[in-house]
Parts: structure tokens; sequence; C-alpha cells
């Protein structure tokens, strides 16, 4: 029967690792109503500073911010916003599979892409590969906080108002529910005034002091404010794949045991079976 003791051993070593899973699984769902929790807890403010941006786009002021300049496009810089941990499933190889078409696309116009990065599993994925990354950012943990993000966010602005590049985008993966999550890529600058038919005529505000010094400070925050967002976004849908994930690997956990139990029922009967013949046998003998 040393068969059938190895074959104790595997199952007992699945059983194992179905605890593992399940664990992770119970623990990814916790995390992910933490962070839906966030995500609302966020929105607010986003909407409002949405709306308020989209006034601003439209009131006719002496002071042209930069955020507002369209250009040429030659340099274009990318904010990819990934996970620091793995185990949540194709989440991340989503979003690359997106970003690189993209960037493909983008260098066939000969434009120039520079990347600042957040989270472990994009800095080593264009480590390996190559590209012009000027900025970086991990170990975030699950409840980041905007002061983490403002350094790789003023990079990216900074640039953008230097003319170093002539537009800014933000890539993430976008929360749609508990099992479906797709990656995003959106314009951050230069800003796109809303369309919307309640925008569709101008505004004009009384700043106090000077309107250079109100929409730096607003448009600075609201940038900051959309990049939070993306990056709790991101975290709520990595434990959204974690917790899909780790479920189907304890399914499969189940279904492995099942079968190693077939086997080894199996292989008990033949032994037992051998057995009888042979005290048969033995007993013909006599």
């Amino acid at each position: 029967m040393a068969a059938g003791k190895e074959i104790r051993t595997k199952i007992a070593s699945v059983k194992n690792t179905q605890k593992i899973t399940k664990a992770m699984e119970m623990v990814a769902a916790s995390k992910m109503r933490r962070a839906q929790e966030r995500m609302s807890a966020a929105r607010p403010y986003a909407d409002k500073i949405r709306n308020v941006i989209a006034h601003g786009a439209k009131a006719k002021t002496e002071y042209h911010h930069p955020f507002l300049e369209n250009r040429a496009r030659k340099n274009i810089g990318v904010i990819l916003v990934t996970t620091d941990r793995g185990l949540c499933g194709g989440l991340n190889a989503n979003l690359f599979r997106m970003a690189l078409r993209t960037f493909e696309k983008w260098e066939k116009e000969n434009i120039n892409i520079k990347l600042v990065l957040i989270g472990n599993k994009g800095i080593s994925f264009f480590t390996k590969i190559g590209g012009t990354v000027i900025g970086k950012a991990s170990q975030l943990g699950d409840t980041p906080s905007s002061g983490n993000l403002i350094g790789s966010v003023k990079i990216m602005v900074d640039s953008f108002v230097s003319k170093e590049l002539d537009q800014v985008f933000i890539g993430y993966n976008n929360f749609v529910n508990r099992m479906t999550q797709s990656p995003k890529l959106e314009q951050l600058l230069p800003l796109q005034p809303d369309s919307a038919e309640e925008f569709n005529y101008h505004w004009d505000y009384i700043y106090e002091p000077e309107a250079s010094e109100v929409l730096d400070t607003m448009f600075t925050r609201y940038i900051e404010s959309l990049v939070y967002q993306a990056v709790v976004e991101n975290i709520a849908c990595e434990q959204a794949a974690r917790m899909v994930a780790m479920k189907a690997a304890s399914d499969n956990a189940g279904k492995l045991i099942e079968e190693l139990e077939l086997v080894y029922n199996k292989a008990r009967q033949a032994a037992i079976t051998q057995e009888l013949s042979e005290i048969v046998g033995g007993a013909s003998a006599v």
C-alpha cells in the first residue's frame, strides 16, 4: 500500500491548500467591502469638484490655465495603476495588454511615451520589457491616502506645465461589479470641458484672491482626486478578482480531492482483492 500512502499524503496536502484559499477568499471579500465603502465615500467630493471644474473650464477669465491648453501630440505621459500583490487572476495582465496595444498605436504615430508606475506589478513588468519610467510608487497598502500619491501626480503635472508632455492619461481597472473588472485608459490633461447641455453656456466667477491662485489649486486638487479615485477603484478590483480567483482555486481543490479519493479507494480495493486472492490461493494449495 505504498501507493495508497502517497495518495493519502497528496489528499492531506490539497486539503491544507484548500483551507488557505478559502481563508484568502474570505479576507478578500471583507477587504473588497471596505474598498467599496472608500469608493462611495470619495465619490461625492469627486462629483462636486468635477462639476466645479466643468463650470471653471467654461468660464471666461483673463487667466488661461495651462491645464486647458491643447497641443499637438508628440509626448504623452501615462500614470499606470497596478496591484502590489499577485493572486488576483488576470487583472494586471488585462491592463498591461490594453496599455501595450495603445502604446503600440502611439509609437506608430512617432509619439514618445513616459510612464509613472503605481504598484509593484507594474514596476516589475516594465523593468522587464523596458520603457521610459519617470516616477514610481508602491506599497500603498489597502487604505492609501492622497498624500502618498502627490509625488507621482506632481511629476506628471510639472512635465505637462513645462511642455515636456502634451497629454497625460491614467490607466487603471474599472470596478463594474464583483465579477467584472475592465481595464480603462482615460485622459487627465489637458482637461476636457464637459459637453453636457447644462454646461453649454459661459460661466463667470469672482475670484478671491487672484484667478491664477484659485484655479492652480483647484485644478491640481482635481487631478489628485482623479488619481486617488483610480487607485481606490483599482484596490476594489484587486480584492474582487482575488476573491473570485481564490474561490475557483478552492473549487478546483475540492474536485482534485474527490478524484484522489476515488483513486485511493480503487487502489485500496485492488489491494484487498489481491490479498483475498492470495489467501484463497494458499488455502487451495493446502
